[in-house]
């Protein structure tokens, strides 16, 4: 390559001569002959693709293993060894909803019917919203429910990221002896609601496990009630972890302000599922 990049080449894109391996001014690089062979592509396919899946690996384990540590990184300017906080979150997003996809278990997404019925989230109120909306728009519910479900399941996916910001704006006020910056506070949330999603997918793979052995249907309601008893606890182990890295909080104050975050990430978690509901019978 050195030698080359001796001789003097004309730039393909600023068109001008240049003498060593990069333009100078655009930053092409000199044409290579082993980049026209079928080794060179396959070397061309390795350098795109193992940087980013290494970052993957090694930011998703970090997000398990070290709670709060990704922000960290953040916050002191490492961003070579990790995926930055909206990649990751975008690629569980997409890992969650495939395997939402998969099976039977909806989290966000939830058919009409589901939501009418005493499983649903705040069945009572949901069904007298829904029965208001099909009588303003003079539809019956199995006229209406095939437009409902497959909007509903694009609205879910394209919106999670509205339980990003309150959660974020949450932050200053639970910690207002040891402020960060508003963008360390939106990071923080960024790589909690991704671990919320990673998390998520367990018991979407129990169900489709369950359900490919025959079980039954009323363990859906079942399911549903223990993967949200199980999202507040693991998110409390995390949030404890992660907040002392973070913000540095020690003692019972700790315990209490994990508990605080939890609990408020829980009534997200709720509102964001009856706020696509919402924003589903008003826009189909």
């Amino acid at each position: 390559m050195s030698a080359a990049a001796s001789a003097p080449w004309t730039c393909p894109t600023c068109h001008i001569e240049v003498a060593t391996v990069f333009c100078s001014t655009c930053g092409e690089k000199h044409k290579n002959p082993r980049e026209f062979t079928i080794a060179g592509l396959a070397a061309m396919a390795y350098g795109a693709f193992s940087p980013v899946d290494g970052k993957v690996l090694r930011s998703v384990i970090t997000l398990l293993r070290r709670p709060g540590a990704l922000t960290v990184a953040f916050q002191h300017a490492q961003r070579i060894p990790y995926l930055g906080p909206f990649q990751l979150f975008l690629i569980l997003n997409v890992l969650f909803f495939a395997v939402q996809s998969a099976g039977t278990m909806k989290i966000f997404s939830q058919p009409l019917l589901y939501r009418m019925s005493p499983l649903g989230l705040w069945p009572d109120t949901s069904k007298a919203v829904i029965d208001a909306r099909l009588a303003e728009i003079g539809k019956t519910v199995a006229e209406y429910a095939p437009v409902f479900d497959q909007a509903v399941d694009v609205n879910a996916k394209s919106l999670i990221g509205l339980m990003v910001p309150p959660f974020a704006l949450l932050l200053p006020l639970v910690f207002l002896r040891r402020p960060q910056p508003l963008a360390v506070n939106f990071v923080f949330s960024l790589h909690f609601h991704a671990f919320v999603l990673l998390l998520l997918c367990v018991p979407l793979g129990i169900m489709e496990v369950s359900a490919l052995l025959g079980g039954p249907a009323e363990a859906l309601g079942l399911a549903d009630d223990a993967a949200s008893v199980g999202l507040l606890v693991s998110c409390f182990v995390y949030l404890y972890i992660a907040i002392g890295r973070v913000y540095g909080v020690r003692g019972p104050a700790r315990v209490l302000q994990a508990g605080v975050l939890a609990f408020a990430e829980a009534m997200i978690f709720l509102t964001y599922r009856f706020a696509v509901m919402l924003i589903t019978l008003y826009t189909t």
